[in-house]
């Protein structure tokens, strides 16, 4: 093997407008169904979960436990990212995200007719949480891949444009989420909501699932894991491998690339995470569930609120994507998190006014500058931090432990401290909090707009 060079040398790897066509709607559909299937079991917890799996415990204790079997998937999606993350770089892009859709899809679909509480006991929020689990798991690489993919088709010109399509997938997955809660608490009784009618959104992504799997068999693979100097026949070399063929072929950036010290990249990309994570947990889930059980509005102005921001992210999201590409990525992160921070206590007092009109403004605004703005930054900035070698594991990682540390436990937290205090103060302190560790992590990052995705090394 140490005698062969990688396809990269031999002939450029081309890819045409279908292609990108082709992956962009792959992406477009993959992303849209994790994000949906998470926003549904998300809104659930925060609504009716409580109820049917745990309706043995206080409401607040009830709504902590929800937030909890919410929070697991997060767990399970790291793992996920280490596994799948390491087999993206190592067989390529196209084969892992066909895997992760149908493991994720069918998760979903089975919670729709899993048993509740009632009907067989402990047994329904275990098997609730292994079905959260095994979403998780599959979840964990759907985002990151997508990102990948999209990020190392795109023109360098154009690439913050082309990779917020992946958001564009995830904000019609919270819209789909979002528009069908509105619909059941709307038309549906408490007793039929409670029966049967949660079910429906989950039994239903599998439509979506069918369509997702067929587009993604007539995907080519990444043009960038083709041409990486250490693919050979479709295979990555090992580390090994690489560092014994590498001198043989004059190929000194493959040693530089396997020689040089991770880490700064990933904190980077960490702390980039940290506040549209955070902000994410807090905005999309905790604050629905907190509108109806702490202030006890009706559950259908919170999933409104997120239903009319996403439609305003339509708007956002490539406009996020047209600033970076022309400004560069750092400017934008420094102005939306500052923007964030600044608006986080103006937007607690409007939330705990009652005024529904005032609640809906403020979750709008919160939603499309702390979360769905920085999302379309994020998903090209952290593929052009890492170098091809690593950056699907990287960047999947990134992503999960940032989940973890600010998604998953953020309600939670937000929850108890909310129980505790009896205040809204804890949740404008978290929101500003998260959105600081962007705005440090912008400061710090290199600016790395345009650069060569090819390149096997880490930006810094």
């Amino acid at each position: 093997m140490s005698g062969q060079t990688s396809a990269s040398t031999t002939r450029p790897v081309q890819r045409s407008t279908r292609d990108l066509t082709k992956v962009a709607a792959s992406g477009w559909l993959g992303t849209a169904m994790e994000f949906m299937d998470f926003q549904l079991y998300s809104l659930a917890a925060a609504i009716v979960f409580n109820q049917i799996f745990f309706p043995e415990a206080s409401p607040a204790v009830g709504l902590i436990a929800a937030m909890g079997t919410y929070g697991v998937g997060y767990v399970a999606r790291l793992a996920g990212a280490v596994y799948f993350g390491r087999m993206g770089d190592r067989i390529g892009r196209k084969k892992v995200l066909y895997i992760t859709i149908a493991l994720m899809g069918g998760s979903t679909t089975l919670i729709g007719v899993l048993p509740t509480y009632q009907m067989i006991g402990i047994w329904a929020p275990i098997l609730l949480v292994a079905l959260r689990l095994a979403q998780g798991f599959g979840a964990g690489a759907e985002l990151a891949g997508a990102t990948v993919m999209l990020a190392e088709y795109a023109p360098a010109r154009r690439r913050g444009l082309i990779a917020s399509l992946v958001c564009l997938g995830t904000n019609s997955g919270t819209l789909a989420a979002s528009g069908a809660w509105v619909v059941l608490v709307s038309v549906l009784s408490e007793e039929q909501l409670l029966s049967w009618g949660w079910r429906i959104p989950f039994i239903f992504s599998f439509i979506l699932l069918l369509v997702a799997v067929w587009v993604r068999r007539s995907i080519k693979e990444s043009p960038v894991f083709e041409q990486r100097e250490d693919v050979v026949d479709g295979v990555a070399l090992s580390k090994d491998e690489a560092l014994h063929a590498a001198p043989a072929a004059g190929q000194s950036t493959i040693e530089a690339a396997l020689h040089q010290k991770k880490g700064k990249a990933f904190l980077i990309a960490l702390g980039l995470r940290f506040g549209q994570a955070g902000n994410s947990g807090l905005v999309q889930t905790f604050l629905v569930g907190y509108l109806a059980t702490t202030l006890l509005i009706d559950r259908s102005v919170g999933t409104s609120a997120i239903l009319y921001g996403s439609l305003v992210g339509f708007a956002t999201i490539p406009l996020m994507g047209v600033l970076g590409d022309r400004f560069g990525r750092r400017p934008v992160y420094l102005a939306l998190t500052t923007l964030t921070i600044l608006f986080a206590i103006p937007m607690m007092m409007m939330i705990n006014s009652g005024n529904t009109v005032l609640i809906t403004v403020a979750m709008i605004i919160g939603l499309n500058l702390g979360v769905l703005g920085l999302f379309s930054l994020e998903s090209v900035t952290l593929a052009e931090l890492f170098g091809s070698r690593t950056r699907f594991t990287q960047l999947a990682l990134a992503k999960e432990i940032g989940g973890i540390l600010a998604t998953a436990i953020g309600p939670v937290l937000a929850a108890t401290l909310t129980a505790v205090t009896g205040h809204w103060w804890p949740l404008a302190a978290m929101i500003i909090g998260y959105s600081l560790i962007t705005l440090v992590s912008a400061v710090v990052s290199p600016e790395v707009r345009g650069r060569d995705l090819v390149r096997l090394e880490d930006a810094v």
